[in-house]
């Protein structure tokens, strides 16, 4: 069956299309994005201001073009942190609704933990053992951990690149002290996670996920895009700690020109780095494989775990038939 995946993150809405049935690997079809950064237009408030709603409108009713044009049987529906935080998230919903006929379901942090943990696990299979997995969005940073398909630990917290990019940082390239600062609250930050980490045990392997982390082991020499995505990729605290010696002091728009950095989102950069090595360091990780599979993926593998070619419900895809 053709499965449309619509969504509506942090930074982006993004309509993946994939052909898949239960028990094969899902085969990407057509990817399209387009740019809201919904998290950087939360005002003081806490409210998404009408332009950004506005486009937001407009880019669903795009990609629910795209999904018909295309050919999909099913479309799943959903939104992510920037909508979760908002105090005027049900008024934007409802909008969504209104004029394009989708609606979209909103995941709690700790269903976006639990299905990227499922396309981890499926990525690398029962072998890996007992599963450490992070991703970092715009909004959140999400931590998952266990030994089978459902986490027994998993978790969000509001530190997402974009976030932090808003609220931490007043100049481009943020300042010396801004950078110091803002390590130093990222670590009081993560210092309770780290004792709930370390109470599950020893991880067998340790994973990443995001289009963050994926940039981040790109500029440290993984391998590009272009390898494909079985190509084996990692992340290493020294790298990153070299890394951000150097993209600290870039302006956002030199970062732009890097490979494997988008324009969409080179001035969070930073932040995203930051994060992820805060996060290493609070659970003492010396390396992360980076993995291509993560939260669509994850929300597309549970509908075909529940579906026997009749049954159109899954739990926690926020799926939606577009009309």
């Amino acid at each position: 069956m053709r499965l449309g995946v619509l969504d509506v993150g942090s930074n982006t809405v993004h309509l993946l299309v994939v052909d898949a049935h239960r028990g094969a690997h899902p085969t990407p079809m057509h990817s399209e994005k387009s740019v809201v950064r919904l998290v950087e237009r939360i005002g003081d408030d806490n409210e998404i201001d009408k332009t950004a709603a506005d486009e937001l409108v407009h880019a669903v009713v795009a990609a629910r073009e795209s999904a018909r044009r295309l050919g999909c049987e099913e479309v799943m529906a959903f939104a992510t942190s920037a909508l979760r935080d908002a105090a005027n998230a049900s008024d934007v919903l409802g909008r969504v609704r209104e004029e394009s006929g989708v609606e979209l379901r909103v995941l709690t942090g700790e269903q976006e933990a639990r299905l990227t943990f499922l396309a981890v696990r499926r990525w690398f299979g029962w072998s890996a053992g007992r599963l450490l997995v992070l991703d970092i969005g715009g909004g959140s940073l999400e931590v998952a951990m266990g030994v089978d398909e459902d986490p027994d630990l998993a978790e969000s917290l509001p530190l997402g690149a974009g976030r932090l990019t808003r609220t931490r940082f007043a100049h481009d390239p943020p300042t010396r002290s801004e950078v110091v600062a803002t390590t130093a609250w990222l670590d009081d930050q993560l210092s309770g996670l780290a004792r709930r980490v370390a109470r599950q045990g020893e991880p067998d392997r340790v994973v990443a996920t995001s289009k963050t982390f994926r940039s981040l082991a790109r500029l440290t020499g993984a391998a590009p895009s272009a390898a494909g995505p079985r190509a084996r990729r990692a992340l290493t605290d020294t790298a990153l700690r070299q890394l951000i010696a150097f993209v600290s002091r870039m302006s956002s728009a030199d970062l732009a020109e890097l490979e494997g950095v988008s324009a969409s989102r080179a001035h969070q950069l930073v932040a995203g780095a930051l994060v992820a090595q805060s996060a290493m360091r609070a659970l003492a990780l010396d390396v992360l494989e980076i993995c291509p599979w993560a939260l669509r993926e994850g929300l597309i593998l549970r509908r075909l775990d529940h579906s026997n070619g009749e049954d159109q419900t899954a739990p926690l895809t926020g799926q939606g038939r577009h009309s």
